[in-house]
């Protein structure tokens, strides 16, 4: 009989599956797997890291992301980037260790968040990285990080949205990043009616997908 696989609150990260693409096409564009561009990289290939970067993109037309992700799987740094099971495993760590040691007390509030989070719509998406948990619809609608020992910031991205006293700016519209609101939260009461209403804000605002 099969193992049942455990439940988690957490999606694949969309980099997941960018990354199996990347390795799927590669000998279609390239004429080699990774396996083989790695042993090249190897046989051939400078030592140093940044030497190796400059080979693969001035030598091989690699862009600067595809040179990186070569390098970093040819010593092993992103193991789970291409594979599903891993990165799940990887995401419920990640998690484990940002609400550690001095930040411990912060994850009453994060389970709280989260909770609230998934409660909006069934098609969120949670995809956590090492230093925050980005909330998915189509793309980042809303992100959970835990900022000081005392307090998370969740942000969200909602564009034009006027200001408020406690909704306050990331400065995320000057630079062009989604995440363009946060809301500071310290205790389990501050997980109040407002911040679902710019949850629900946000959400509803990444109604379209990517083209």
């Amino acid at each position: 009989m099969q193992k049942k696989k455990p439940s988690t609150p957490y999606t694949v990260h969309p980099g997941v599956k960018m990354m199996q693409d990347w390795v799927k096409n590669l000998p279609v564009k390239t004429g080699k797997s990774l396996d083989e561009w790695v042993n090249l990289l190897k046989k051939t290939g400078p030592k140093e890291e940044k030497e190796q970067k400059a080979w693969l993109k001035e030598q091989h037309n690699f862009g600067t992301n595809a040179a990186t992700w070569m390098i970093e799987y040819s010593v092993g740094k992103s193991p789970w980037e291409g594979d599903p099971e891993s990165y799940l495993i990887a995401a419920k760590q990640y998690v484990e260790d940002m609400f550690s040691g001095s930040k411990t007390s912060l994850r009453p509030i994060y389970d709280k968040l989260l909770e609230t989070a998934l409660s909006i719509a069934s098609d969120i998406k949670v995809c956590p990285c090492k230093t925050i948990v980005p909330l998915y619809r189509n793309h980042v609608f809303a992100q959970i990080k835990p900022t000081t020992k005392t307090r998370i910031n969740l942000g969200f991205s909602l564009k034009d949205t006027p200001f408020t006293e406690r909704l306050v700016d990331t400065g995320g519209r000057a630079k062009k990043n989604r995440i363009t609101h946060c809301i500071a939260i310290s205790q389990l009461s501050d997980v109040n009616d407002e911040v679902i209403v710019w949850l629900k804000k946000a959400y509803q605002l990444d109604s379209r997908k990517a083209l």
